[in-house]
């Protein structure tokens, strides 16, 4: 088929014939929104780094949620910040914690209107910040994964539908699927960070869940971003432990280690579009550098043509009213 018999440009020459042709979808029902829960008193605190972001108390995440459903987006992803911080996290897995008193009341005011995912990590509720118990300088993983186990079970009992560890200590599925399992929970899904990259993208939401470590980095348990087939190694291992759906992140930088885990590995996938993704294009559309619309759509189209199914990003309300 060469030139002039076969022309690719014929199907191209209106919206109908690119509509019919069109590869990837693009809708609401992949979107996941991430949302900062915090003990305080100001119905919502703007995040300086994050513009449109916030941070709410309770009552506010409440009234935001309503936006969220209206909107069609199916879930949200549920960060908390405690009102106290310490160095075994107690917060995290406190029933009557932040995520936990907040989770039982999104579940009591809107019911399955909206499916409620909770990270689950320390690094929110240690006050050294990092993801786990820390002992003599070093993130002890198997300390670490009892209070995991313990945390991704208050989530259940307080009515989350998901649980979504973040941490990346090596093991961290089973204990969960274990614990969960034990008390009688083998319904809730497990969505794991099954590669989570040491990236510089993270900054602002370390300014919005106020997670930032306070000494070293999360190197030695987050991935090195140079490596792909680690990537492969690492969602092998957390699909082997009990995870329902696994999740590559940063999206923007990775596209492909999901294309790669999306041939390896039949298992829906999610991507998470992080802070810095967002910030960059927040602040390049606001000097008129980038067309913001033309830019995020192009930037969800292309997470989903690598294979994502699941897209965990904070342009989750802008894109669900352009589409619909």
């Amino acid at each position: 088929m060469k030139f002039p018999e076969y022309r690719p440009r014929r199907l191209r020459k209106n919206d109908k014939l690119r509509g019919m042709i069109q590869e990837t979808e693009l809708s609401a029902k992949h979107l996941v929104y991430p949302m900062f829960v915090k003990d305080m008193q100001e119905e919502k605190v703007p995040i300086p780094s994050m513009p449109d972001i916030y941070q709410f108390s309770v009552e506010g995440l409440l009234k935001e949620i309503e936006d969220v459903v209206s909107l069609g987006i199916p879930a949200i992803l549920l960060f908390g910040i405690p009102e106290r911080k310490d160095e075994t996290g107690s917060g995290a897995y406190d029933k009557n914690g932040v995520i936990q008193s907040t989770t039982r009341k999104i579940k009591k005011l809107f019911g399955d209107d909206i499916m409620v995912i909770t990270d689950v990590c320390m690094c929110e509720y240690t006050s050294h910040g990092h993801c786990g118990i820390v002992k003599d300088g070093y993130v002890d993983n198997d300390e670490t994964l009892k209070l995991l186990a313990k945390s991704a079970l208050s989530h259940t009992m307080a009515g989350a539908d998901m649980v979504a560890p973040s941490d990346m200590m090596d093991g961290r599925v089973r204990a969960i699927r274990e614990m969960l399992d034990l008390h009688g929970d083998y319904n809730i899904p497990i969505i794991s960070y099954a590669a989570k990259y040491a990236s510089c993208l993270y900054s602002p939401f370390r300014d919005a869940a106020e997670s930032a470590p306070q000494s070293g980095d999360r190197r030695g348990y987050q991935m090195d971003p140079p490596n792909q087939r680690e990537a492969l190694r690492e969602i092998m291992l957390d699909i082997e432990e009990g995870a329902d759906i696994i999740m590559v992140k940063p999206a923007m930088f990775y596209l492909d280690v999901l294309a790669a885990a999306k041939r390896e590995f039949n298992i829906p996938l999610a991507a998470y579009s992080v802070s810095g993704e967002y910030t960059m294009i927040k602040y390049a559309a606001s000097k008129g550098y980038l067309d913001y619309t033309r830019t995020v759509f192009e930037l969800m189209t292309g997470i989903r043509r690598a294979g994502a199914d699941i897209i965990i990003t904070y342009f989750a309300k802008d894109l669900a009213e352009w589409l619909k």
